[in-house]
């Protein structure tokens, strides 16, 4: 699984992308070719400032002028460090911009670099596409981003994807556009072994939804292939390796397995978009990390899923299986049934993590999320998640169907979900 892992990230991202344990130096010689002044939009975390001294350092020795330091985003990329960010930005007028983080200020670095260079306001470009239209229409080129992963997760710093979250409603958008992609990206998995438990299990979670949505979702024959293949490596290592690093926090084959599965969570969202468990999860980004959210979703779309999803469904329980984590004879089951034994499975999953599986354990979780959650749902900005979904689900179909689906994440009554008739 490990050399699938690699064989599928080079293929993914080729001479691009520098990974492994110790490439923390190397940030000057991927950098150089892009100018010569840089500012760094950096996180905080233990052990942060010896890494940033190693990338100060690194960028002397390639003759690049560090000009500012600027404070990474908090949880959930919200627009007021969007906006600090990009004036920042603009202020140091730099070549090049690297960011050192993880997810969260990945994304706002991203975002902030389409303010500095386009102008407006954020809302311009949720949804998909509109960053490179403004281009087109302005001339400009946004400035090159060098993205350093910190965190084994949200692979943002291989994507074309930026969440920006609005903290006077708790609800979270997003930008889905090529252009936002870094020129370069860079991961140390030395940096990892700084995340907590729930760092670790969070990020884990969020690379199992990329791959397992994307598998579920409209991706067309021509790249079902690929997304099968990414979705079983990247599970594999996460349902074998997660435990392992819970445990073991110093383990390095544990580190390398995480990040090399949530790797290719972003290779799978790069051929595929996200769905039902990810939009519900941008409506809870005030009781949960991201990451968990999706986790504790994804179970309830599966039962939902389940009629038109045989083929990657039977894939999927093929891997539990092969986890310990199913007992019965999938080949007598099929359809719901089938959904239902494999969200058992992802539920005794989670509680050997000691991940909540219902909503309704949530300290702060109400019936406004479920409101917010539906609302959400029928936003035209969020609109491709309702798309990328494996039913044909439309904004007037929401309060049928998907509204059950959440009151079951709710109280975690599998049986309330309703299917469409096919």
């Amino acid at each position: 699984m490990f050399e699938k892992a690699r064989n599928l990230l080079n293929q993914f991202k080729g001479k691009s992308y520098v990974y492994g344990f110790g490439v923390l130096e190397q940030v000057g010689a991927v950098s150089k070719e892009y100018g010569k002044k840089a500012v760094l939009v950096r996180g905080t975390f233990n052990g942060s400032d010896k890494a940033v001294g190693t990338i100060a350092n690194s960028l002397a020795e390639s003759d690049i002028n560090l000009v500012a330091q600027i404070k990474g985003s908090r949880p959930n990329s919200p627009k007021e460090d969007l906006y600090r960010i990009s004036k920042e930005i603009e202020k140091a007028n730099p070549d090049m911009v690297i960011s050192f983080g993880g997810g969260s200020t990945i994304d706002t670095t991203k975002a902030a670099i389409v303010l500095n260079t386009l102008g407006g306001d954020i809302e311009d470009y949720f949804g998909t596409g509109l960053v490179t239209e403004a281009i087109s229409k302005s001339g400009k080129s946004l400035l090159p981003h060098i993205a350093i992963q910190t965190l084994s997760g949200s692979a943002s710093h291989l994507t074309k994807y930026a969440n920006i979250t609005d903290l006077s409603t708790s609800q979270k958008k997003l930008i889905v556009d090529d252009a936002i992609i870094p020129v370069r990206a860079i991961f140390d998995y030395n940096v990892t072994f700084a995340a907590g438990t729930n760092l670790t299990m969070d990020g884990a979670m969020d690379g199992v939804s990329h791959s397992l949505e994307v598998l579920y979702g409209s991706i067309g024959k021509d790249y079902y292939a690929l997304a099968a293949e990414i979705a079983e490596v990247c599970i594999s290592l996460v349902l074998k390796y997660l435990p392992v690093a819970l445990d073991n926090p110093k383990s390095q084959q544990a580190r390398e397995a995480l990040c090399l599965a949530t790797d290719l969570g972003g290779y799978a969202i790069m051929i595929g978009g996200t769905n039902g468990g990810h939009l519900s999860s941008f409506s809870l980004v005030d009781i949960l990390p991201h990451g968990r959210a999706c986790a504790i979703m994804n179970p309830y779309y599966t039962v939902f899923f389940a009629p038109v999803i045989g083929k990657p469904l039977r894939l999927i329980g093929e891997i539990y299986k092969q986890a310990g984590l199913i007992k019965v004879d999938l080949d007598s089951l099929k359809a719901r049934l089938l959904g239902i034994v494999i969200a058992e499975a992802m539920f005794e999953f989670a509680a050997r993590i000691g991940m909540p599986s219902r909503l309704a354990v949530i300290d702060g979780f109400c019936e406004e999320h479920i409101e917010r959650a539906v609302n959400a749902a029928k936003n035209p900005q969020l609109k491709m998640k309702l798309q990328n979904m494996p039913v044909p689900l439309q904004s007037d179909m929401v309060d049928e169907y998907m509204l059950p689906v959440l009151k079951a994440a709710a109280t975690g009554d599998i049986s309330i979900i309703k299917n469409i008739p096919i």
